[in-house]
């Protein structure tokens, strides 16, 4: 194995300390995520919302975090409250602030 870069090292320890986990049904997380994005991807309307600068710069957090953009990140915490289908995680953002 060649050289790592940077990020390859820093994912290196990340496995190393457990810090990533497997997915248990990868087939049921790929449909529900394909899901989400379906349901991003159609987009008819468009609204503005002011945000706390706090919110925001936490939510952007969480996104790159998950490797989306932040704006859908937005939609689809949106579309699971409507939908009902948001879950409640305990204080997970807070941990961002």
């Amino acid at each position: 194995m060649g050289k790592l870069t940077q990020e390859e090292r820093a994912l290196r320890i990340a496995v190393e300390r457990g810090e990533w986990r497997s997915v248990k049904d990868l087939e049921k997380a790929r449909a529900r995520y394909q899901g989400y994005a379906r349901a991003m991807l159609k987009k008819d309307r468009r609204i503005n919302i002011r945000l706390s600068t706090k919110d925001l710069e936490t939510l952007q957090m969480l996104a790159i975090e998950e490797g989306i953009p932040y704006q859908t990140l937005i939609a689809s915490i949106l579309h699971k409250y409507v939908s009902g289908s948001l879950v409640e995680r305990g204080r997970l953002a807070t941990s961002h602030r």
